[in-house]
């Protein structure tokens, strides 16, 4: 079985990310069993806290994956995270993902959590690309990458199943090392 992966905390502006805890199962069930938040990504909203605790004890934990908590609250609102590039797998590449809670879309939560992953990819871990796909349905998603400033590579086609098997295409974006630098840190 995969081992634990430590994650450091990081801090942006409104936003704590955070390590996954077993005791988050609640707090992700609060956003991640509405019908609005999962399916945008494929997959299906949680059914219950046992779900949840599965997937942070499971997927997030054995993962990359932080828990976006808002500052002024205290409350996790989302959670976003590297996988491996399926991609690139030659390449020091990471995918990123995210998840969020639909009471807190529109407020710019996702894009300040993100921006602070793209720097700890390419500062701390040394990426030469960050890749991230998202569906063609998915605007909300899509605004969040441009903001960062990711380059359109191309949508693929029947690219991906979801959890209720409907075959759906992806558009794929990435960020190069030499574009991170230019974008973030002239």
């Amino acid at each position: 079985m995969n081992k634990i992966v430590r994650v450091p905390t990081l801090e942006t502006e409104r936003l704590t990310l955070k390590m996954w805890a077993k005791k988050d199962a609640a707090a992700l069930f609060e956003y991640a069993k509405d019908p609005d938040v999962g399916p945008n990504a494929g997959w299906k909203p949680h059914a219950n806290i046992g779900e949840s605790r599965m997937i942070i004890d499971q997927l997030f934990r054995r993962n990359m994956t932080w828990a976006i908590v808002e500052k002024e609250t205290g409350t996790i609102v989302g959670s976003i995270g590297f996988e491996e590039d399926k991609y690139r797998p030659d390449i020091n590449s990471r995918e990123m993902g995210y998840s969020l809670a639909k009471s807190r879309w529109g407020k710019g939560y996702m894009t300040e959590a993100a921006k602070r992953l793209i720097r700890y990819g390419f500062e701390e871990l040394r990426l030469d690309v960050l890749m991230i796909r998202t569906s063609d349905t998915n605007r909300r998603s899509q605004r969040v990458i441009e903001k960062c400033g990711f380059t359109y590579e191309g949508t693929l086609r029947r690219a991906y199943r979801t959890y209720d098997r409907y075959m759906r295409e992806v558009r794929c974006y990435s960020m190069l090392k030499e574009e991170y630098e230019k974008l973030y840190l002239e």
